[in-house]
C-alpha cells in the first residue's frame, strides 16, 4: 500500500503541474493580487510540482525532493489564504473548498514528509 501511495502521489503532482498550463485561468483567478507576475509564477509552479515530484522518484534526490515538495506547499499557502479570503468576499469561490483545502495542506505536507524519511521506492 504504501508504494502505491508514493507513486500516487507523484502522479498527483504531475498532474496537478500540468493543469497550470492546461488551465492557467483556474489558478489566475486564485492568486494572491499583492505577487507579481501571475502568469509566470502559475508556470514556475507547474513546472516545480512537476520536477519535484520525478525527482521523488530517485533515490539520490528523493530526500530533497520531498523537502522541496513541502516548502512549495508551504509557500502555496499565500494562495490558499487568499482563496479563503476572496471567498468570504463572494467573489465566486465556494467557501467551504478553501476552507477544507486549508488543513489539507498540512496533510500534504506530512505525506511528503514520510518520504523525505524514507530510503525505498
Amino acid at each position: 500500500m504504501q508504494k502505491f501511495l508514493f507513486y500516487f502521489m507523484i502522479l498527483l503532482y504531475v498532474a496537478a503541474g500540468l493543469n497550470h498550463f492546461i488551465n492557467p485561468h483556474f489558478y489566475l483567478k486564485i492568486m494572491p493580487p499583492y505577487l507579481p507576475y501571475h502568469k509566470a509564477c502559475v508556470f514556475l509552479s507547474g513546472v516545480c510540482e512537476i520536477v519535484f515530484a520525478v525527482l521523488l522518484l530517485f533515490k539520490s534526490t528523493k530526500k530533497i525532493a520531498a523537502y522541496l515538495i513541502i516548502a512549495m506547499l508551504l509557500v502555496f499557502f499565500t494562495v490558499h489564504i487568499q482563496m479563503l479570503v476572496d471567498s468570504w468576499n463572494k467573489t465566486g469561490i465556494v467557501f467551504w473548498i478553501p476552507v477544507v483545502r486549508l488543513p489539507l495542506q498540512f496533510v500534504f505536507i506530512y505525506w511528503a514528509y514520510i518520504y523525505s524519511k524514507s530510503n525505498k521506492n
